[in-house]
């Protein structure tokens, strides 16, 4: 049978935070299941599956310009954020991305079922090649280069060679771009 057509039972439960059925839509989709961290908060009192807890509660940024659901840190996600950051500090943890996966063995009051586990291994994301032929980032990078005089938030999505970016430097300085 096509799971495309299937709903998850979970969906109708409307969680708050991201859990099992979330990420079957990225499966199905076969997404890579990377997402950037936006923040890591510690909530205190925050409501979480109907009880009211203290946690630490990781926020996505968009991706695919879509929201992602925040995610309840539990212990062991929590470890394998410090072991990859080299942090034990949640402000340390921004813009950190990671790969997520279900993993089917995770218990809960004594029973298997299933959880969204942070993959230990470092994520290394391969920025595309800026050229001049992608128009709209071109000049986007333009832009940017005006305001702030630098290439540095361009530099952290994307590689430029040292002859685009003197192109760019030298036609804002000439007044040619």
């Amino acid at each position: 049978m096509n799971n495309q057509a299937k709903t998850h039972y979970r969906k109708v439960l409307k969680s708050d935070h991201l859990g099992c059925a979330d990420l079957e839509d990225f499966i199905e989709n076969k997404s890579d299941m990377i997402f950037t961290v936006q923040q890591v908060r510690q909530e205190l009192g925050a409501k979480v599956a109907g009880k009211k807890i203290d946690a630490n509660i990781m926020y996505f940024e968009l991706k695919d310009g879509k929201k992602i659901k925040p995610l309840v840190l539990n212990a062991t996600n929590a470890k394998t954020m410090k072991k990859l950051t080299g942090s034990g500090f949640i402000e340390d943890w921004a813009g950190m991305n990671i790969k997520l996966y279900i993993d089917g063995n995770v218990s809960m009051m004594g029973e298997v079922v299933g959880g969204v586990r942070i993959n230990p291994r470092p994520v290394v994301i391969q920025k595309q090649l800026l050229t001049r032929e992608n128009s709209v980032v071109w000049n986007n990078v333009i832009v940017a280069f005006k305001k702030y005089g630098n290439f540095d938030k361009v530099l952290q999505k994307w590689t430029m060679s040292q002859e685009d970016m003197r192109f760019i430097a030298e036609g804002v300085s000439d007044g040619s771009l």
